[in-house]
């Protein structure tokens, strides 16, 4: 004997309200349990660290929509939908678990590279090895995530048999428009070659001073496509990742920080450079920029005029050594102006005219 099932909606209620109204009382239900578990989370780790807070923070959006799922899903089975409706409605439930574990799938990589990278602390005076690290998560980490979403939306793509027909008959046939595709993703595939391989050979990284095009700044940031770089007066210039890859620039800072500055100052014949390298150990030793290892004087250079000298100082950084470089610069001409005033370039034949005059 068939099972009598026995209808217990009023006759004023529409059936489309009735499903309505059971799904989204499932949907607001799970939202709130979602809302109460998050606070109670919150209430237990509000004593831990910084790092606790901010995984909560991450994870709040993807756990609110996995409940949100669930509740739907199961609001539709207690719900009277049948036929096409039932079948859109599970769906969009499909489309929105794919999207769901891409979404879990780039968190979880967020998370990874956060329990990673928090060891290394990049604000410290010797800061290469954080910098090294930092630089090669962040590439990967990045590649790794355009990979995910692209995963994410071809398996979506897939669930739609038109689709799903059309990427077959297009793999089948070989045809022009796959080269035409290949072609037209060339720039992005190859830049994601080369950040590929600036994470693992690091020909730049993360705050390394480097020479580019003729300017002098520091690696702000390395994105998947291109890498910005901060110009000493606060510029930016955008290069794209090829670029490190296949043209020559300087790393001032690839092996180590530490730089040696050089400050040139020219000077008359007459200049005693004893006193003046003497005084130049004395400037560095009394500079918080001087690393306590570099430090000389030399005549590299005689004109017919002039004596050219290379005042050679090391620093930790390569903004210590811009400053003392700057620094030495100042004192040395303020040395040489008050101690030996004959020693600063100046015409022969001018000298020899204020010597040939009488008293």
């Amino acid at each position: 004997m068939p099972e009598t099932i026995v209808d217990l909606r009023p006759d004023w209620l529409p059936v489309w309200a009735l499903n309505f109204i059971i799904i989204a009382a499932a949907g607001l239900l799970a939202l709130a349990v979602h809302r109460i578990a998050v606070a109670v989370v919150r209430r237990v780790l509000r004593r831990r660290d910084v790092f606790w807070r901010e995984l909560i923070q991450r994870t709040r959006r993807p756990t609110a929509l996995a409940l949100l799922i669930v509740g739907l899903a199961l609001g539709a089975t207690v719900a009277p939908l049948d036929g096409a409706p039932l079948d859109a409605f599970r769906r969009v439930l499909l489309l929105a678990f794919i999207g769901l574990c891409g979404w879990i799938g780039v968190t979880a990589l967020d998370i990874a590279t956060l329990l990673y990278t928090r060891r290394f602390k990049i604000d410290v005076e010797d800061n290469l090895l954080a910098r090294k690290h930092l630089t090669q998560t962040r590439i990967l980490r990045r590649t790794a995530s355009t990979l995910i979403v692209v995963l994410t939306i071809a398996f979506a793509l897939m669930t739609f048999s038109g689709v799903r027909q059309y990427g077959v008959s297009l793999l089948a046939s070989a045809g022009a428009a796959g080269i035409i595709a290949g072609l037209a993703l060339q720039p992005f595939l190859t830049n994601l070659i080369a950040g590929v391989q600036i994470a693992t050979t690091q020909p730049i990284r993360i705050d390394d001073a480097v020479i580019v095009e003729g300017e002098w700044g520091r690696i702000e940031e390395i994105t998947s496509t291109y890498v910005v770089v901060r110009i000493w007066d606060l510029r930016r210039m955008i290069l794209p990742l090829t670029y490190f890859i296949q043209q020559p620039f300087q790393n001032w800072t690839r092996e180590t920080a530490q730089l040696i500055g050089s400050a040139i100052i020219y000077v008359d014949y007459s200049a005693p450079v004893d006193q003046l390298r003497a005084k130049l150990e004395e400037i560095a030793r009394g500079s918080p920029l001087w690393d306590g290892e570099v430090v000389g004087l030399q005549v590299t250079d005689l004109t017919d005029r002039t004596m050219e000298l290379r005042c050679l100082v090391g620093a930790r950084n390569a903004g210590d050594a811009f400053d003392l470089r700057c620094e030495v610069r100042e004192k040395m001409v303020a040395f040489l102006k008050a101690e030996y005033p004959h020693a600063l370039p100046r015409g022969r034949l001018d000298l020899a005219a204020q010597e040939a005059q009488p008293a």
